[in-house]
């Protein structure tokens, strides 16, 4: 039986769109240069706010990914 290690880290995305958007753009911007993502957690949302307007929308998102020697 083999075993793995994996690390997690906690990354900020940001949209103007939507969380979703924000949690994807996180994830992907990460996926360019960590190998084996393997689970994306939102820990937490929030938006960015200016003259009583939403700018933006932020999403806190925790990654695993199988950590290499």
């Amino acid at each position: 039986m083999s075993s793995s290690v994996y690390k997690i880290i906690e990354l900020v995305g940001t949209s103007s769109e939507s969380w979703e958007q924000a949690a994807k753009n996180a994830v992907e911007t990460a996926g360019e240069s960590l190998k084996d993502i393997r689970v994306a957690e939102v820990s937490e949302m929030d938006m960015k706010v200016e003259d009583g307007k939403v700018t933006a929308y932020r999403a806190r998102v925790k990654l695993s990914f199988k950590y290499q020697k």
